[in-house]
Parts: C-alpha cells; structure tokens; sequence
C-alpha cells in the first residue's frame, strides 16, 4: 500500500527555486510526505513581529522541546548531541521573513536552470553516476534523466545543498518563524534520523528551511522516502549518489509516476484558443485537445486520457500539453516553473533541443506591490480576484485578468503586463 503524499502549502517558507505559483495566496513548494500532526508548543514566551528573541527564551523553549522529544521516544545521547550545542540563527529568521519584491519570470527562471552549462554537467554526471541512476530506473520505473534533472535544478548535481546545520535551522524556526507547527514537526524527524544513525549532526546540513542532501529532501520526506541502495545500513542522501537516485525515485514512484508515460509535448495553440483552459485544473485527452485546435511541435503526441494546456507567459510565450507526470513532478516542488524546469532539463540531458517557442523577453516583470494594485483595481471594476491582494498571481488573479481583457477587446490570456496595469489605471478613472 503506497503512502499517501500531502502537498502542504509552504508559502515563501522553502528556500530556492522561484517558480510559478498554483495558487492566489501563495508560492507553494512541498516535500513532505503525511498529514500534519499538532506538535506542542512550548510553554514560554516567543518573539513575534519585529520583537527580538531573547536568547534565555530560546535556551528554555529548547528545553521544553528536549522535554517533548523524550516522550515521543528520542533517547537522552540524541538529544545531547542535537541540543547541547544548538544555536539560535538570527539569519534564519530574516531569510523565513523575507518576501522579495520582485518575483523572476519563467523565461529568467529557467535561462539558468536549464543553461547549456547545467545540461553539460547533466550529461556527465549521469555518464558518471550512470549504474545508481539505471538502478534506480530499473527498480522504481521513472526515468534516470528526470532524476538527473532533479538533483540538478535542486543543487546544481551536489556542488550547494546549504549550509545550515538543520537542527539549528529548525529549532531556530520552531521557536520563532512563520511556520512553527510545521518546524516542530520536521525537527521532531530530524532527531528520529540521528538516532537512526543515518547521519550525524554535524553533517546534517542543508537550507535554511531545513530541506537537506542533494535533492533536498525534508526531514519527514526522508524518514518515509529515503532508501539505502547501496547497502551500507545507512540513507545517505548526502553522501551516497546510489542512495539519492533511488530515494528521489522511490519518491516519485509513490507519488503515482506512471511509467512509460512522457511529461508532456510543447504545443502551438490556434488563434481563438480559449485562454480560460490554460489552467491545470482543466483537463481533456489529447484528443479533444487536437480537435480544439492545439498542435505538438514536432512529430511527438502522447496519448493522455487528462491533460491539461498550459502557457506561463500567457499568449506570446510558449504552450505545453502536459500530463499527470508533470503534476508528479509539481509534488515534488509545486511550481509549474520548477515542473518546466526538470523536464526540459531532462530532455536536453537526453539529447532533446528543448523549448522552441520563443518567450516575451521585452516584457519585464511586475512587482509583488504593483501585482496587489493590479488586483485591488480589478477587484474595485468587478474583475474579482477571488479575495484580497496578495501580490501573487494564481487562477482567481488570472481570470479577474482574462475577464478585464475580454471586455476590452483583448487577446484574454491572463498574463499581467505593465501595459494591461496601466489599462486598468486608466479605465477605473474615467
């Protein structure tokens, strides 16, 4: 019986990629693999807002934690070699609390996860690395490229997987980030990870956010995912390649990849293709996708029961047929930019020429702030967004767009510009 797998919703909580987000209220990544669980709080006072941690509060909340940790089963020389040296990160705090002002757009996103640098490593390391890689094929049926493309666009093949000792990483956003409940938890699975002996604390090191090893597994993703495959007794995603290959699989096979099925095709869409079902949540086989018009580039076209059409830079950037590989791919890191990402890095690793459409480079990206006025003004003319602003673009912002631009004799994409903001000024004055 597979695991069931939980997207939780990190918001701006995990570190790296910049992607896409799938919904109006927040950037989602996710690698965390069960429902959540209420940990206890600590029973001290915490720092909140702009208030500094003191770090007596801290010192006691770690005590406290010791104290919930030993009745949840973590023994005393665990919690000695976990606690006894563990330091507050002030540095943490800020990375947890900061929301850049500017988000990157797909085409800038993806100029560096797919540079010809990276699929050059691509190709070498899996030449070099080529048995874990068809193992982990051949035992969990998702292809070596895909797991190649992951460990690539999640730490450059192993060359920076973060720095951040993870217990002080989630200790630290334990008593004081955004997402204590959530810190608590993956703290509580670290600890059952050290006691396990798969790593030691000095070594367990990854992000701030506590994301960990070559393909930054979270501590709980690693506890149900992470598997030894090369035979040492130990999970060592940090270490062993052996043992990355066959957990990032091992991942994604109980995630519900399908094997022998593609990601998907890049598509040309027909002038009157209704921008309304640009969204993932719209799904048809790819029959009913032809009969409406949508063409692959080049010879290739999958045979889907579900797929859904998708264009992230709107009308002037390319389209993509994708299928449920690619939602596999978004359990992972739940960004249509970071699916894109590791497919098409997967592809040119494979020899593939990559996205051939070209993207609207001259368009330069809205800020977080002009994205809130753009919904206030669309909320204020009746375009809803689907609730308050929140400077992040997802289906309710997209269609608020698509309706405005409908009603003004646009090509209704939903894809925000500075012209269609400075439409929206325009029209609320009059």
């Amino acid at each position: 019986m597979k695991r069931p797998i939980c997207s939780l919703v990190l918001g701006l909580f995990l570190a790296g990629c910049q992607g896409t987000a799938t919904s109006d209220t927040t950037a989602s990544s996710a690698r965390v693999d069960s429902a959540p669980k209420k940990v206890p709080s600590a029973g001290v006072a915490k720092a909140s807002g702009d208030e500094k941690a003191s770090p007596r509060d801290f010192t006691a909340w770690v005590e406290d934690y010791r104290a919930y940790a030993a009745k949840q089963g973590i023994d005393a020389v665990t919690l000695a070699a976990a606690f006894d040296d563990v330091r507050f990160q002030p540095r943490i705090v800020e990375l947890d609390r900061s929301q850049p002002e500017f988000s990157r757009p797909v085409w800038a996103y993806l100029d560096t996860a797919v540079s010809d640098q990276r699929v050059r490593q691509g190709r070498a390391k899996l030449d070099n690395h080529r048995d874990a890689a068809m193992h982990a094929e051949n035992r969990y049926a998702v292809p070596a490229e895909i797991l190649t493309a992951i460990w690539g666009v999640e730490s450059n093949y192993g060359s920076y997987f973060g720095h951040f000792s993870t217990i002080d990483a989630l200790a630290t956003l334990g008593f004081e980030g955004r997402r204590q409940d959530f810190a608590r938890r993956e703290l509580l699975a670290a600890l059952k990870i050290l006691q396990n002996g798969d790593i030691d604390r000095e070594h367990m090191r990854g992000s701030w956010a506590g994301a960990m090893g070559h393909t930054q597994f979270l501590p709980s993703s690693f506890l149900s995912y992470a598997v030894d495959a090369d035979g040492d007794d130990r999970r060592d995603i940090w270490g062993s390649v052996d043992d990355v290959m066959a957990s990032t699989a091992y991942y994604l096979e109980q995630a519900g990849w399908r094997a022998g099925q593609p990601w998907g095709v890049e598509v040309t869409l027909p002038d009157d293709f209704d921008y309304a079902q640009s969204e993932l949540s719209v799904r048809h086989s790819s029959d009913e996708w032809r009969s409406q018009g949508v063409r692959a580039r080049g010879d290739a076209w999958p045979s889907f029961d579900e797929a859904s059409v998708i264009a992230p830079a709107g009308a002037r950037g390319p389209a993509f047929m994708v299928g449920f590989n690619f939602r596999v791919i978004m359990r992972y890191n739940a960004s249509t930019s970071y699916a894109l990402a590791v497919a098409m890095l997967a592809e040119r690793i494979a020899g593939g020429d990559g996205i051939q459409g070209d993207w609207p480079r001259d368009l330069e990206p809205l800020s977080r702030t002009q994205i809130k006025e753009m919904q206030r003004r669309l909320n204020a003319l009746g375009f809803s967004t689907g609730g308050a602003p929140d400077g992040i673009v997802g289906p309710n912002t997209r269609g608020g767009l698509r309706e405005f631009q409908r009603s003004h004799g646009m090509t209704p994409d939903g894809f925000p510009t500075h012209a269609l903001l400075d439409k929206l000024r325009d029209t609320e004055k009059r």
